[in-house]
């Protein structure tokens, strides 16, 4: 289910001060680099890695070396800055995609970050023959295209207008197993904006994580490989009532209700 119908606003000055810890997330996943044989192996199947607003490739290097040094065969999408699907950058992914798929003879996984997601989950409903899975990192899909702080760079950049881009259409699920990686800590978007509805082919699955260093944020890392390791046909859900140890400490279940929600309302 989705987390709410409520119209939530965008994140507070609480969060986003709390986007300062990106830095540190970086140093932690270098920390945890001697751990990356832990992760999901890959099967040598074609992944390529979206990047979020006014963000190119270099800020999914550290996604893509990740999952090459797992074994997956990864890709950038080479459009230069994430400026909006309306510019023609879609439909050079669609390309893309398609060219990738053809040369391989493989599906094409697709990772996207924040607007990257978006994509994501758009090219999948374009080419559901072409796209295996589909995972997404703090992107906002659902709820109101204001519950973020970031539509007006949105705006600014792409020069369209947040309120025409006919937002209701990125709730729809992608045809393909869809997972949905968020923050209830995440200061750009907010987080019940990122809750896809759970079904035997899309889940959720939250970390601990700020919205600008998710991509380099261990847990998500390591969430992302075990998504993109699941059998082709044979996709199963993120068990959280299986976890145990640290997976358990790092991987709480999405639908909870957390304490200070319960008592007192707060989101």
């Amino acid at each position: 289910m989705r987390s709410s119908k409520k119209n939530h606003g965008a994140p507070g000055v609480v969060r986003l001060a709390l986007e300062l810890r990106a830095p540190w997330e970086l140093g932690a996943a270098l920390v945890a680099y001697p751990f990356a044989h832990l992760a999901a192996p890959g099967d040598g199947h074609p992944v390529m890695v979206v990047p979020g607003l006014a963000s190119g490739d270099m800020t999914t290097i550290v996604i893509r070396k990740f999952l090459a040094e797992r074994g997956f065969d990864t890709y950038a999408w080479e459009q230069g800055l994430n400026f909006g699907p309306n510019n023609g950058s879609l439909d050079a992914c669609v390309a893309r995609v398609r060219d990738i798929h053809q040369r391989t003879g493989r599906t094409v996984s697709l990772v996207g970050w924040s607007l990257g997601g978006v994509f994501a989950r758009e090219i999948a409903k374009l080419l559901p023959e072409c796209t295996r899975v589909v995972v997404s990192l703090g992107t906002p899909f659902t709820g109101n295209p204001k519950s973020n702080n970031a539509w007006r760079l949105y705006e600014l950049v792409s020069g369209d207008k947040v309120d025409d881009m006919g937002f209701e259409r990125f709730a729809v699920r992608p045809p393909v197993p869809t997972t949905s990686i968020f923050s209830r800590t995440d200061g750009v978007v907010a987080w019940q904006c990122s809750m896809e509805e759970e079904t035997a082919q899309s889940e959720n699955i939250e970390v601990h994580a700020s919205h600008i260093g998710m991509g380099a944020n261990p847990s998500a890392l390591f969430a992302i490989a075990d998504r993109l390791a699941q059998p082709e046909g044979g996709w199963r859900r993120f068990d959280h009532d299986a976890h145990t140890g640290i997976k358990k400490l790092l991987y709480w279940d999405p639908q909870r209700t957390p304490f200070f929600q319960h008592m007192f309302g707060l989101y």
